[in-house]
């Protein structure tokens, strides 16, 4: 195997350790898997479209994604500067907006998706 492609495996053994890092120590992804699921699991109830499917699927990686850099970002800010910071706390609260504005966009995707399935299925 060429020297490329034992980095390239390397690569993806660090990126699948830093998930499991996320899952096993930020408690908010916990909860974001669980909404996943639900979400998933919602889909195959209501049989969703393709298109509806690429917005799900879009926005859990979108959430994911931003929590995994958020996460980045306080444990290395956490790590230069142990004390409390104006700068470093506006940094950390900018990083943690992002995974906000994710989840809502998340949410509001869910409504959009599952919403009209949801009162239909009640109106039945």
């Amino acid at each position: 195997m060429s020297n490329f492609f034992k980095k390239r495996m390397l690569s993806f053994k660090y990126a699948f350790q830093g998930a499991a890092t996320l899952f096993r120590k930020t408690p908010n992804a916990i909860i974001h898997i669980i909404m996943a699921i639900l979400a998933v699991l919602m889909g195959l109830f209501f049989s969703i479209s393709t298109t509806e499917w690429l917005a799900v699927i879009i926005v859990i990686g979108l959430v994911f994604a931003s929590e995994a850099i958020n996460t980045s970002i306080e444990t290395l800010s956490d790590f230069v500067y142990k004390e409390r910071n104006e700068s470093i706390k506006k940094v950390k609260d900018l990083a943690a907006a992002g995974v906000l504005m994710a989840a809502i966009a998340a949410l509001a995707i869910g409504i959009v998706v599952f919403l009209p399935k949801i009162i239909e299925l009640f109106l039945k």
